[in-house]
């Protein structure tokens, strides 16, 4: 990860099943809402506790993304 960069933050609504893994590997970017994972903010500074949660989330529901380019991150396709 390089300095400055920015990664988007997505969860898809028909993947999430609330389980709130993502929410305890990654308290400062994740929250549980109504039953379903919601990141805390859309754009976050890159960090690694997002890919490990990314990487934990039992059906791939969260796709982190970078902002500049658009690449996918995690989890990988």
């Amino acid at each position: 990860m390089s300095e400055g960069t920015e990664w988007r933050l997505y969860i898809d609504p028909t993947r999430c099943i609330g389980s709130g893994i993502c929410a305890g590997v990654a308290p400062d970017h994740f929250v549980l809402v109504d039953g379903l994972s919601r990141p805390r903010v859309e754009r976050i500074p890159a960090a690694e506790a997002v890919l490990d949660a990314a990487d934990s989330c039992p059906l791939e529901a969260i796709i982190v993304s970078d902002v500049a380019g658009a690449q996918r991150i995690a989890p990988e396709e």
